[in-house]
């Protein structure tokens, strides 16, 4: 249920800071675990692209379920009080895997840090858009959530570097700071954001509930964009550090490019929120994706040395990113506030499981298209190529561009169906 009063910067400041470490997680699971099992365990990149891949077919169940869980089964802050030890838990001992670590380890430890992000974020998600009020409100809760993510995700892109010369070690550092972070952060949601409204008796089984979800017209549409709009910004995300050493050349670099990149989507979330005032949340998503497709299609004409065009170009992918994360949610907050909060028999924990589910399936599907499309083309990370460099190119930079002009056609052509306060 929304709040009558309008929320306070503090509440909506509050609420947002649990998105730092939750983002802080997501970021090492599909950027450097990639490349520290590869590498430093190795394992093959087909192996650990379907290891992502098989990881979120466990979610295909929890991710829901979780949703209708918050909306019917104790109040949203339970579980997520309940899905935090989880989380820090499988961080741990996936960022600090043992010498002999093989598939199994990362398949198990994956599957216990995904249980406790959704768990936590499903129920996070649809805390944020119960509470907020009307429109405007709902893009500043979803900017504010989304802004501490990005911070989140810039510490979590520069620490392993700034704390070891090597990923292994300096991962291995990271998880050991991950903990004290993931706790504070939630001591400050929990204590100073509004309290979620109680858990609603459950009238149905969970399955009907998950079905009726879907059968919103508007709903399916928005989550084919956002999957869309995700495998698209992931395919980069899970590629970037091979492309910046063996394309670049320049894996010293690596750590400043990825801070640009979320940098840039932090610092764009205001120009967003006042973008969205002006042409609607579904117009100034498509300004972002216009804005993606540009920065790919240059990035696709680089080569050795072009590191000064890279970091240009980091800029402008993370300013699309930003509106990536903070306009579809906020979207689809808007739809089920239209809907008085429960979208005909579907509460927003429902609602936000299949939205968390679709977000998470993105971004394995993009580990698990783009890893082995490059092994198919040949690539060997480390050695030097043009065979080498053309794979990457057209992984890294044209595959995102084909799924960004798809999504752009489509949103277009919905414009007018995902939403009338859109």
């Amino acid at each position: 249920m929304s709040q009558a009063r309008a929320l306070s910067m503090p509440q909506i400041v509050s609420y947002g800071a649990l998105g730092l470490p939750l983002a802080f997680a997501a970021l090492p699971i599909y950027v450097h675990v990639p490349k520290l099992y590869a590498d430093d365990l190795g394992l093959s990149l087909t192996v650990v692209g379907a290891i992502l891949l098989g990881a979120r077919v466990v979610d295909a169940v929890t991710d829901p379920l979780f949703g209708w869980l918050g909306d019917h089964v104790a109040s949203r802050l339970r579980w997520i009080v309940l899905a935090l030890p989880l989380l820090a838990v499988g961080m741990f001992g996936l960022l600090s895997p043992p010498g002999d670590a093989g598939p199994l380890w990362l398949l198990c430890l994956l599957v216990l840090a995904c249980a406790g992000y959704s768990m936590a974020s499903v129920n996070y998600h649809a805390w944020g858009a119960e509470m907020a009020g009307g429109p405007g409100e709902r893009t500043r809760v979803m900017a504010s959530r989304e802004g501490f993510g990005l911070v989140g995700v810039v510490m979590a892109a520069a620490l392993p570097g700034f704390l070891a010369d090597d990923i292994a070690p300096g991962l291995q550092r990271l998880a050991w700071g991950f903990i004290p972070l993931l706790g504070i952060a939630a001591l400050i949601t929990l204590w100073g954001a509004p309290q979620a409204g109680a858990s609603a008796p459950a009238r149905e089984r969970p399955w009907v509930a998950l079905r009726r979800a879907l059968a919103r017209p508007a709903f399916v549409r928005l989550l084919i964009l956002f999957g869309l709009g995700g495998i698209a910004a992931s395919i980069p995300a899970s590629t970037v550090l091979f492309f910046v050493e063996d394309v670049i050349g320049r894996p010293d670099a690596s750590g400043p490019l990825l801070a640009v990149y979320f940098v840039a989507g932090a610092a764009g979330l205001p120009v967003w929120v006042k973008l969205s005032d002006r042409l609607g949340k579904v117009g100034a998503w498509m300004v972002a994706m216009i804005v993606a497709i540009v920065a790919f299609v240059w990035a696709a004409m680089l080569g050795p040395g072009d590191l000064m065009a890279f970091g240009v170009i980091c800029a402008l992918s993370g300013l699309a990113l930003g509106a990536d994360l903070a306009l579809p949610p906020a979207i689809l907050a808007d739809q089920l506030g239209e809907r008085g909060g429960a979208g005909e028999g579907a509460g927003a924990g429902s609602s936000f499981g299949w939205w968390n589910l679709v977000a998470k399936a993105s971004l394995a599907l993009a580990a698990g298209l783009a890893l082995p499309l490059l092994d198919l083309f040949g690539y060997t990370p480390g050695r030097d190529g043009e065979a080498g460099r053309l794979a990457l190119a057209l992984v890294y930079a044209a595959l995102p561009v084909l799924l960004k002009l798809f999504a752009l056609g489509l949103t277009w052509h919905w414009r007018h169906q995902l939403g009338a306060k859109s």
